[in-house]
């Protein structure tokens, strides 16, 4: 059983980072698939570095600290760069500002809540968030590349899926910050009764 594994996984998806950045300026259709390529990769080492942590009995404090940033910065370069070569645009920029906002509102909260010992569990609802989103985005990276799926290219089927996820987002965003609130109105209370 590898001892590493599980890092090596979650290291493997922020290397791939560059990798997919890189690919958007290869000429298409080439480029598309070599993103989406290493994009899928990245995305089950995401399943599988937590999933081989928790089964081997291998988490760690650099795996769990890492993990999270490896999601956000894959997730905020590929919105970034589809952003930045017009795959989208206009009104359907906003379920991306909105994925983009939550992820910092839970790593706020988490980073906060954890230096006063309180964990912020991933909810269910918030999983199928991540793989709607996931998925969405595969299909924005493979673009004008890909099929049409009926009456709509890929890329269209995409932004669907990236306003579906943004509904999403809001809703688990929004249960985070009251899970989140509540325990700093916990954490203020306490400190008011220890200066009285």
């Amino acid at each position: 059983m590898p001892t590493n594994l599980p890092n090596i996984l979650t290291y493997s998806r922020i290397v791939a980072i560059p990798v997919v950045v890189g690919a958007f300026f290869v000429e298409a259709p080439l480029g598309n698939w070599i993103a989406f390529a290493v994009y899928t990769l990245a995305c089950v080492t995401d399943f599988f570095d937590g999933y081989l942590a928790r089964a081997w009995h291998q988490q760690s404090a650099l795996g769990r600290f890492l993990d999270p940033i490896a999601d956000k910065l894959l997730v905020a370069s590929v919105l970034l760069c589809l952003v930045g070569i017009d795959r989208f645009s206009g009104l359907n920029i906003l379920p991306a500002a909105v994925i983009l906002c939550r992820e910092i509102l839970v790593s706020g909260l988490r980073e906060f809540l954890a230096e006063v010992q309180v964990g912020l569990p991933v909810s269910r609802l918030a999983k199928w968030k991540t793989g709607i989103q996931m998925v969405a985005l595969g299909f924005l990276i493979v673009g004008g590349a890909g099929p049409d799926f009926g009456p709509l290219t890929t890329t269209e089927v995409g932004i669907i899926g990236l306003w579906g996820a943004a509904v999403l987002t809001l809703i688990t965003g929004w249960d985070y910050l009251v899970a989140g609130l509540r325990h700093l109105n916990n954490v203020d209370r306490s400190s008011d009764s220890e200066k009285s």
